[in-house]
C-alpha cells in the first residue's frame, strides 16, 4: 500500500527522492519521509500529511547527499504521526517497509525481553531491531538483514541504508512489489513504475524471497539463503508523460479520456483484421492435445475489478458455455472453496499485488485449479504465480479511482470468453467473428461519447445537491450499475448503491421517494421492456430518474428528466461503453463538491495488504 523510493549516484538524491515520492503519492499519503547521507551522517527527515508538508520542512534543512530513501505511507499499524512515519532507524540500521508483519507482536515482545526499546507503533520498527541485532553478531549487513527475513511472518518490501557504509542500498521483498532500476553510474528502487520512468526504462523486478545490494555500479541479487541469481532487466514501454496529467485537470479525468488508446493497446496483437481471437498468453492453459480440459470457471477480483468479473460471468456462460462463479478475494480465501484441476479460476488485479487477490489465486492453484490473471503490471506477484496471463495494456493508472483498467478488463474478459467458446466449439466462427467485430468498435464509441462530455457535465451539475443516488441495471448492465455506484461514492463520498432491476421489489424501493435520482443503465435486447417497467416504478414514487441507454431505445423520453445516449446496439459490448459515461458523471459531481479526485480519502491506489 505504501510507496517506496531509493537512489544512489552521481546526483543530489534530495530532489530526486522528492519528485519519486510525489509520482507514488497515490500508494499511500497520510505521511512521509526520507532519509539522505549528508554531512557525512545519515539524516531524517518525516511530515504528517501530503508530500507538500515534507517538502517544506526539507527546503528548510538544505540536505544535500548521494545517497537515500524514502517513503510514502498508509496507516496499518499505528496512527498517522511523525514518530510512526518512515524511514525507521535503529542505531546504523535506516528502512523503510510497505506490507504487513503478520508475527510483529511476538517479536516485539521477545526483543523488548531482550532489552529493545521501541519509539513508534509500527511493525516496521520491529525489522530495524531485528536487523540491527544480527548486525552486531555478524558485521555484515546483507547476513543480517538475510537472518531477519526469516524470522518474519507477512509481507515486505524493504529498503535499508547502511549509516556505516555510505552508498549502498539494501532491498528484499516478500509479496509485496519492488523494482531495481538502472541508470548510467547510477541506481534506482521503488515500489512502482511511476517513480523512475523519468530516469530509466530498464527495470529488474524482483522475486519473493530476494534480497539486492546496490551501489551506483549496479547490483547483485541473492535468493533468501544467499545464492547468487543472475536476472536480465526488463525494458518498460511506457512513456514518462503517461504518467503525468498531461494538461488535464486531474490524473482520473486524463485517465477516462485514454480508455480509446487503452482498448485499442489491449487488442493489438490479439485480433486478426478477420475478427477472430489470438491470444496466445492463454496457450498455457491448453493440454498436451492443445485442449482446453476445464468444466467450470470461477473469477476472482476485488472492488472495481470485482464488478469487471460480474460481467465476466456473463460473456463466460453465454459465449463460453461454463458454469461460472463470481468470488470476492477475500471471502474465497477464507474459506474452503472448492475447485479442481479442470476448474479455470481467473484472477483479476490492475496493480497485480492485490494481496487478497494474490493470495485466493496462490490458494487456487495449491487446490490445483488452473489460474488465468488479468493485470496491468507486467512481472506482478500475480501474474508470476499464474499459469497464463493476460496483460491489459492501459498504460499506468495513477488515480485511486479505477477507470482505464477497468475498461480494458472488460475487453480481456469478453477475449477470454471468446477464446474458451471457440476452443470448446461452443460457438461458432460466424460469433466469433460478430462478437470481435463489435468489441473493435468500441474505442469509437467511447470517443463519440468523451466528445459530448460537456453534455454529461451539464447533467451532473443538476444533481451536486443530491445526497444519495440509486443505481438499476439488469443482465449485463447490473455490473455496470454497480460500478456506477462505486465510483461516484469513491471519488464524491456521496452514498450511492447500485441494485439488480428486478430487486427493486424485494426491499430497494424503500428507499425511492420524492427527488432521489436514480440512473438506469439500459441497453436494447430482451431486458429492455423490464428495464422500463424499473423506470416507471420509481418514477411514480418521485424519483428524478436519469438514463444511460443504448441509442436505439426511443421510449423512454416521455419518463427521463435527463438522458445520456450510447452509441451502441449491441448488448454484448454495451458495458464497456456505457461505464464511461457514469466514470465522467461520478468526476462531474465530485469536481464540483471541490473533493481530493485522485486521492480520495481513506483510499489507496493498490491494496496491498489485508
Amino acid at each position: 500500500m505504501c510507496g517506496i523510493v531509493g537512489y544512489v549516484g552521481r546526483r543530489d538524491a534530495v530532489g530526486l527522492l522528492l519528485d519519486g515520492l510525489k509520482r507514488l503519492e497515490y500508494r499511500g499519503y497520510d505521511s512521509s519521509g526520507i532519509a539522505v547521507f549528508s554531512g557525512g551522517r545519515v539524516e531524517i527527515v518525516r511530515a504528517v500529511g501530503k508530500i507538500h508538508e515534507l517538502e517544506s520542512l526539507l527546503f528548510k534543512k538544505r540536505l544535500s547527499g548521494n545517497t537515500g530513501i524514502g517513503h510514502t505511507r498508509w496507516a496499518t499499524h499505528g496512527k498517522p504521526t511523525e514518530k510512526n512515519a518512515h524511514p525507521h532507524a535503529v542505531s546504523n540500521v535506516i528502512l523503510v517497509h510497505n506490507g504487513i508483519i503478520e508475527n510483529f507482536a511476538a517479536l516485539k515482545k521477545k526483543l523488548e525481553k531482550s532489552g529493545a526499546s521501541f519509539r513508534s507503533e509500527t511493525d516496521t520498527e520491529v525489522i530495524c531491531h531485528l536487523i540491527h541485532n544480527y548486525y552486531q553478531k555478524t558485521k555484515c549487513m546483507e547476513e543480517a538483514i538475510r537472518r531477519a527475513l526469516l524470522n518474519i511472518d507477512g509481507s515486505y518490501a524493504i529498503l535499508v541504508m547502511d549509516a556505516s557504509n555510505p552508498g549502498v542500498l539494501y532491498a528484499a521483498r516478500k509479496f509485496s512489489p519492488l523494482i531495481i532500476g538502472i541508470g548510467n553510474d547510477e541506481m534506482w528502487v521503488a515500489s512502482d513504475i511511476p517513480a523512475i520512468l523519468p530516469h530509466t526504462r530498464k527495470v529488474v523486478v524482483m522475486e519473493d524471497d530476494e534480497l539486492a545490494v546496490i551501489t551506483k555500479r549496479g547490483f547483485k541479487l541473492f535468493d533468501i539463503e544467499g545464492r547468487e541469481i543472475k536476472r536480465k532487466h526488463t525494458l518498460i514501454n511506457w512513456d514518462p508523460i503517461q504518467a503525468e496529467k498531461g494538461g488535464f485537470k486531474h490524473f482520473m479525468l486524463k485517465e477516462i479520456f485514454e480508455q480509446p488508446r487503452a482498448l485499442r493497446d489491449t487488442l493489438a496483437g490479439r485480433v486478426t483484421p478477420s475478427d477472430s481471437v489470438v491470444p496466445d498468453e492463454l496457450r498455457p492453459l491448453l493440454d498436451k492435445n492443445s485442449k482446453l480440459d476445464i468444466e467450470r470457471v470461477c473469477i476472482i477480483g476485488c472492488g472495481t475489478s470485482y464488478h469487471a468479473a460480474l460481467a465476466g460471468k456473463y460473456w463466460m456462460e453465454r459465449i463460453g458455455g461454463l458454469p461460472t462463479t463470481v468470488e470476492l478475494g477475500s471471502e474465497f480465501r477464507n474459506r474452503e472453496p472448492i475447485v479442481s484441476k479442470k476448474t479455470l479460476v481467473i484472477a483479476i488485479s490492475q496493480s497485480g499485488e492485490t494481496a487478497d487477490t494474490v493470495g485466493a489465486a496462490r490458494l487456487a492453484k495449491d487446490k490445483g485449479a488452473k489460474v488465468a490473471s488479468i493485470c496491468n503490471v507486467v512481472g506482478s506477484s500475480l501474474s508470476r504465480i499464474s499459469n497464463a496471463v493476460f496483460y491489459t495494456h492501459a498504460g499506468p493508472e495513477i488515480g485511486v479511482a479505477s477507470t482505464k483498467a477497468f475498461t480494458a478488463q472488460l475487453a480481456a474478459l469478453l477475449l477470454m470468453a471468446v477464446f474458451v467458446g471457440k476452443r470448446r466449439r461452443f460457438i461458432s466462427s460466424d460469433i466469433e467473428m460478430k462478437v470481435i467485430s463489435e468489441l473493435k468498435s468500441v474505442p469509437e464509441a467511447i470517443e463519440k461519447i468523451l466528445g459530448a462530455h460537456e453534455h454529461i457535465k451539464t447533467i451532473a451539475e443538476k444533481y451536486i445537491d443530491s445526497e444519495r443516488f440509486i443505481f438499476i441495471g439488469r443482465g449485463l448492465d447490473f455490473p455496470i450499475a454497480l460500478e456506477g455506484a462505486l465510483k461516484l461514492k469513491e471519488i464524491s463520498y456521496v452514498h450511492a448503491e447500485g441494485f439488480a432491476g428486478g430487486e427493486l421489489k424485494h426491499g430497494p424501493i424503500a428507499l425511492i421517494d420524492t427527488g432521489v435520482p436514480v440512473v438506469s443503465v439500459i441497453s436494447g435486447g430482451n431486458l429492455k421492456g423490464k428495464m422500463i417497467s424499473n423506470m416507471e416504478e420509481v418514477k411514480a414514487r418521485g424519483a428524478r430518474l436519469i438514463a444511460v441507454a443504448a441509442d436505439d431505445v426511443k421510449d423512454i423520453n416521455r419518463i427521463v428528466d435527463d438522458i445520456i445516449s450510447i452509441p451502441c446496439r449491441e448488448p454484448l459490448v454495451f458495458p464497456i461503453i456505457s461505464v464511461v459515461p457514469l466514470q465522467l458523471f461520478a468526476y462531474y459531481i465530485a469536481d464540483y463538491k471541490g473533493t481530493d479526485i485522485d486521492q480520495p480519502r481513506n483510499l489507496a491506489k493498490s491494496v496491498t495488504v489485508e
